[in-house]
């Protein structure tokens, strides 16, 4: 059912019925497969799809949405999907999208993983991704103005971009405390009856002079979707079930220093503490692995982000990659094949399962706060920071694409690492600026300015260029 009856009620009543389940399945399985480019470009297909294609839901109930996914911990438009799908028919409704966004991610990074590892050492592969890596590049900072453009509506939402990159770049600050200070600055800022922070719900969602739009949910909260004490109990445990008890039991029975429980315990934790989205998630975890670790180069961590930008699904599908990589160079008693996909699997798992918990847990208090403008402020502000986040991913991925080596900054409170000037790549910067060029001023799509500098990577390297 794709079109929207002219006798809709404005209440919501019983949605389920009026989306079969074979639509809805049809629906975020394309969604799934769509979904190429990152969190800003899903988010993007989503859109068109479900509010304006489909007309499921409104403009301003999607924004509300993902303001609220901008918030949490974790990748923001997988937690779209399970939200809205949970609006639409929920619980399984939410399952149903959430899991379908990820699976066909899950299938493409295990094989490439394999691949990759297998082969990645063979020249032409490694010239393969050394092209991707300079199209990521460009494609990271693409996302910084995509998210930008959206989000930083007056001068202070551009200073609290700038003050969360300088707090996380130079000062080497913890991912909450950026994203719930600007939290607290916009709600602060709304209360205060500031201009700059005197938003309305939708964040700017709504057109002036626009007729409302009638949807298939309509306006009113569903009965499923407003909160309940003892409801709300049970799902938490539930969902608390699922994601840790699998965590100790290979605690138990791998004891605490083995790889497996390492992966189990590190990614549980950065579904806890990761906030801003996918992008704030791989920065974190980048320097993690690499650093702290040492379960990738800063190389080979650029790799696995050119699988997930060149297949469908999230972009944090990279995890999975950086699981089956630690496992494999780890792998105990078992074939490094064999522990390297158990090691991919087990860090996927304990990052989307948290995913679940948040919406189903929290997502009726966000509903029943809809409308509210100190909280519609206080997100607006945590959207803003998030930029902030992106443009230190995209240097930092900067650094170390087009640099050989970097030198630790410190003192004054300061920690990070600058480029070493004399150690810059001039192919690395050829074709990042390549990339950037058929991105920015030729508006090439994703997938063909992958394509090509992939391929040029391989054609620089059979012409002897490195």
């Amino acid at each position: 059912m794709s079109a929207v009856s002219t006798s809709v009620p404005a209440r919501a009543a019983a949605p389920q019925h009026r989306v079969s389940w074979g639509e809805a399945f049809r629906v975020w399985l394309r969604i799934a497969l769509l979904s190429f480019g990152g969190p800003a470009g899903q988010i993007a297909v989503m859109h068109r799809i479900l509010v304006e294609e489909k007309k499921w839901i409104s403009e301003e109930r999607f924004l509300h949405a993902l303001n609220y996914c901008m918030l949490l911990p974790g990748p923001e438009a997988q937690q779209l999907a399970t939200y809205i799908g949970w609006l639409m028919h929920r619980t399984a409704g939410g399952l149903m999208a959430g899991l379908l966004f990820i699976v066909p991610g899950v299938v493409a990074i295990m094989a490439l993983s394999v691949i990759y590892a297998a082969f990645g050492n063979i020249s032409p592969v490694a010239a393969l991704f050394f092209g991707l890596k300079a199209a990521v590049l460009a494609i990271v900072i693409e996302a910084v103005f995509r998210i930008g453009k959206r989000s930083l509506k007056n001068q202070a939402m551009v200073a609290l971009a700038a003050a969360a990159f300088v707090g996380i770049f130079f000062f080497d600050l913890p991912f909450p405390v950026l994203i719930i200070g600007a939290g607290v600055i916009g709600f602060a800022g709304n209360m205060a009856g500031l201009p700059a922070f005197n938003l309305n719900a939708a964040h700017g969602s709504a057109k002036k002079g626009a007729a409302p739009v009638e949807t298939l949910l309509g306006e009113e909260t569903p009965e499923h979707a407003r909160p309940s004490t003892s409801n709300t109990i049970k799902v938490a445990i539930v969902w608390l079930a699922i994601w840790l008890i699998p965590v100790a039991a290979v605690f138990a029975v791998c004891g605490p220093d083995n790889v497996f429980s390492t992966i189990a315990v590190f990614f549980s934790k950065m579904a806890m503490v990761t906030f801003g989205g996918a992008y704030a998630v791989l920065a974190y975890v980048a320097q993690e692995a690499v650093q702290h670790y040492g379960w990738l180069k800063p190389g080979e961590m650029l790799d696995g982000l050119g699988m997930a930008e060149t297949t469908p699904g999230p972009l944090i599908m990279v995890l999975q990659f950086v699981g089956f990589m630690a496992a494999y160079r780890a792998p105990g008693t078992l074939a490094p094949m064999v522990a390297a996909v158990f090691g991919g699997l087990l860090a996927t798992w304990v990052t989307f399962a948290p995913c679940f918990l948040w919406i189903f847990v929290g997502a009726p208090f966000i509903e029943k706060l809809r409308g509210n403008r100190p909280l519609s402020a206080a997100l607006s502000a945590v959207t803003a920071a998030v930029v902030g986040v992106v443009l230190n991913l995209a240097i930092w991925f900067a650094i170390h694409t087009l640099f050989k080596a970097t030198a630790p900054v410190q003192g004054y409170g300061l920690k990070f690492d600058a480029p070493v000037l004399t150690s810059v790549d001039p192919w690395a910067l050829a074709l990042s600026v390549a990339a950037a060029l058929l991105i920015f001023r030729f508006k090439a799509g994703m997938l063909p300015t992958l394509g090509l500098c992939a391929g040029s990577g391989v054609v620089l390297h059979l012409a002897g260029a490195f």
